[in-house]
């Protein structure tokens, strides 16, 4: 993509962000997102939860509030009932109705296989998003949900998954980072971004570098779904996280005592992940409070560094 100039762009797609700012006047700018995928569980009313959800994360991300959504839709014509595509968009719906948003249309292709998302937009004062380029030495790591989402998925398709680690997933994933953003704002949060397609290490990989810090992740603390561990125990892996692994092997370091089911989870892409916020300490543990009051199981990870040689660490 040639690089996009803009007295009014204050965020644009060369940084890492996750969703593009453009203000539309001194008080008031737009963020904008677009997200969608094949379907991850057998339900389709889940799948359009999960992805609704997943869409909406990356306003979230940036502090901003959801306000409008368009549907991407792509559905096998005359392989697949009608019906399935109605519970689908339902489900969708569901979501950004339940975000206080609302779908405007959307658009919709003959493909080989089904595929659903959103394009979201919201909006935010343009003093006040949050970049993922904010995170400073000091700071620490929050982290709104629990990993496995990929390696459970994963394990659905192979016919591994059990019952119980599935439902965890897909109520974890169906769950909106709306409480996780306003948590993090009224914190003094001072950089995010949502754990997603890169997976924990892609993602804060991605964080250290706009940030020009090195993340220090304490293996012990991080939240994991129920039987995920067992399952990545299995070498059950999709193809992305090897993608993911190829490309950060040289970003990311292994201290000893990391369980290698742990270590190669890290890579795995996540859906609907949480968000992963940098803040001040005495933030952090208003932020931790807050969602707890409310339900939600956020975990202190790690600390921000000073840039080291990689960009994420992960201690034993």
């Amino acid at each position: 993509m040639p690089p996009m100039k803009h007295p009014d762009l204050l965020e644009g797609f060369d940084h890492f962000s996750d969703a593009g700012v453009f203000r539309l006047r001194d008080d008031l700018a737009i963020v904008q997102t677009v997200d969608f995928f094949p379907p991850i569980v057998d339900d389709p009313v889940e799948y359009g939860r999960i992805a609704a959800a997943n869409s909406l994360s990356d306003i979230y991300a940036m502090g901003a509030r959801p306000i409008t959504a368009l549907s991407i839709v792509g559905f096998p014509r005359g392989k697949l009932d009608m019906s399935v595509l109605g519970q689908i968009l339902a489900g969708g719906a569901e979501k950004v109705l339940e975000a206080g948003a609302v779908i405007l249309g959307g658009h919709s292709v003959s493909d080989s296989e089904v595929k659903f998302g959103l394009s979201v937009t919201g909006v935010v004062h343009p003093e006040r998003f949050v970049r993922n380029s904010g995170a400073r030495p000091g700071d620490v790591l929050v982290l709104t949900k629990p990993l496995g989402t990929g390696t459970i998925t994963t394990a659905l398709k192979q016919g591994k998954a059990p019952a119980e680690a599935l439902r965890a997933a897909v109520r974890s994933m169906s769950t909106l980072n709306r409480d996780a953003s306003e948590a993090m704002l009224g914190a003094g949060v001072h950089g995010a971004t949502d754990v997603t397609g890169f997976g924990l290490l892609g993602h804060g990989r991605e964080m250290a570098e706009a940030s020009g810090v090195t993340l220090s992740i304490e293996a012990s603390r991080l939240p994991v779904l129920p039987g995920a561990l067992d399952l990545a125990g299995q070498k059950i892996s999709s193809g992305g996280a090897g993608r993911n692994h190829a490309f950060l092997e040289d970003k990311v370091a292994f201290g000893a005592g990391v369980p290698a089911a742990l270590a190669s989870m890290l890579f795995e892409a996540e859906t609907s992940g949480g968000l992963l916020a940098a803040l001040p300490e005495e933030g952090a543990r208003r932020m931790l409070a807050e969602l707890e009051s409310k339900g939600h199981h956020a975990v202190r990870i790690g600390r921000v560094l000073p840039r080291g040689e990689r960009a994420v660490v992960v201690c034993g």
